[in-house]
């Protein structure tokens, strides 16, 4: 008898009875293929049979023993800032980012801290053992209890942990792993989900905390299905232009932390170095006496960071004009041009507009609002901004200035960097007082224009 074939959507990975050009769950065309039933990923061992304590037995909430540190530095605290404290002992990390961002650098680094206190075993499917050692010596990575394998069948890997018994494991990538059991491609949906099972099975059963990496597609999005991302405990995003020196280290998702921390590094010869203050790093180079700059605060989970924003505009020559922005969301900067020019005063509508923020840095948060404003209008008119002057602020529809949250934190690391005066809402200053930093309180953004510029 024919064996029964399933559909699968090599995007997202539902599975339907019957092919289709466009999966209904993700949108993607072009992404369902066939595959006989029998030949699907199944589980080779079950959760009951690696579970560690309590092994298939129901536990009450107080019989659950915990240890006293569950969490453990990593050696580098931008990695260990974005982790919430630092890597948790049985947890799942999957690291994501663009080739060539520094993905094996990162976690190859952080081996050489963690071999000295822990069992660590590095496996490759995609160097050999003296590519990485060549790599290693070039990182400076001199770890004694550091272990290296060169393999991708995911059966084998799990005989070596079994052999050697790191207490780490890192997995270098995920799309290069396959098991026996399925007849899929390394690097296929069926193959990423059993192998990330497998894997997360091994970080519970056993303790092993396990760091995997991951390919992006060229959407931007972790290779494979998007249940792989729900499987593991954290999920970390490395970002940056190639381009340029600075990468910058978010988490998507975190079961052990929040997910609003940053952690900023530098490219260098030797490896990742880590930037403690990112502020200097976003501001050096800053031009002076030139319009359409302005500086702001904004906060990256408890870490309030200065970023600078420019803005350029230049009458268009064609009917409709072009707007452009970077590291702002393109429908707020459309916001904030309408409200300028209708509650500025300002005639933007014939004029082509372009807001960047330097560093790569995506504002994401409402409080840069007023140094965008301040950055477009000191553009339009060719006046310049004053260089020991910031703008903390967000911009209503009708060009009221509302105040932000964490407003002290921001000024004193305003001041803190040199600034003598900042604009702020007016309605937010109340009780700050910070000594050395002038405030210029503003009601609107008629206000804010009428006092600069």
């Amino acid at each position: 008898m024919k064996a029964r074939s399933v559909f699968y959507c090599t995007q997202c990975g539902n599975e339907f009875p019957k092919w289709q050009g466009r999966c209904p769950a993700c949108g993607s065309w072009n992404t369902i293929v066939e595959q006989p039933a029998a030949s699907r990923a199944k589980p080779a061992s079950s959760r009951n049979s690696s579970s560690g304590q309590g092994s298939g037995r129901v536990l009450s909430l107080l019989e659950v023993e915990m240890e006293e540190e569950i969490r453990f530095p990593t050696g580098m605290g931008e990695l260990d800032r974005v982790l919430g404290g630092g890597a948790v002992r049985g947890s799942l990390v999957l690291v994501g980012g663009s080739p060539g961002i520094g993905k094996s650098t990162l976690m190859l680094q952080i081996c050489d801290h963690l071999s000295h206190s822990f069992r660590v075993l590095y496996v490759s499917g995609e160097e050999s053992v003296r590519q990485i050692k060549l790599r290693a010596q070039r990182l400076g990575v001199t770890g004694e209890g550091l272990y290296l394998l060169a393999e991708t069948n995911l059966n084998r890997i799990l005989d070596s942990v079994e052999t050697s018994a790191p207490e780490i494991l890192i997995v270098d990538s995920i799309q290069t792993l396959y098991q026996d059991a399925s007849d899929s491609l390394p690097g296929s949906v069926a193959q990423v989900k059993a192998c990330a099972m497998r894997l997360m099975e091994l970080a519970k059963g056993h303790g092993i905390t396990v760091f995997v990496i991951g390919h992006i597609n060229k959407e931007g999005s972790i290779a494979g299905p998007k249940v792989l991302e729900h499987m593991v405990d954290c999920v970390l995003s490395f970002e940056g232009e190639q381009n340029l020196a600075y990468r910058i280290l978010r988490a998507t998702k975190n079961r052990f932390g929040a997910t609003d921390e940053i952690g900023v590094f530098e490219m260098m010869d030797a490896g990742l170095r880590e930037v403690p203050n990112p502020s200097e790093m976003l501001l050096s180079g800053r031009p002076t006496g030139t319009p359409g700059t302005c500086v702001t605060c904004v906060m990256e989970g408890i870490r309030p960071v200065l970023a600078e924003v420019q803005a350029l505009v230049a009458p268009s020559s064609f009917s409709v004009p072009r707007r452009t922005s970077n590291g702002v969301d393109y429908n707020r900067a459309m916001l904030l041009l309408a409200v300028l020019e209708k509650r500025g005063g300002l005639r933007l509508g014939g004029c082509d507009a372009y807001i960047n923020v330097i560093g790569g840095l995506n504002l994401n948060e409402p409080a840069a609002d007023l140094a965008a404003v301040l950055a477009l209008a000191s553009s339009f008119r060719d006046k310049p901004v004053p260089d020991d002057l910031a703008a903390v602020g967000e911009v209503g529809l009708t060009g009221e200035i509302r105040s932000v949250n964490a407003l002290g934190q921001r000024l004193s690391e305003i001041r803190r960097l040199g600034f003598s005066k900042c604009l702020v809402p007016a309605r937010g200053i109340k009780d700050l007082d910070v000594p050395g930093l002038q405030l210029i309180p503003v009601h609107n953004i008629r206000e804010a224009l009428a006092a600069l510029l």
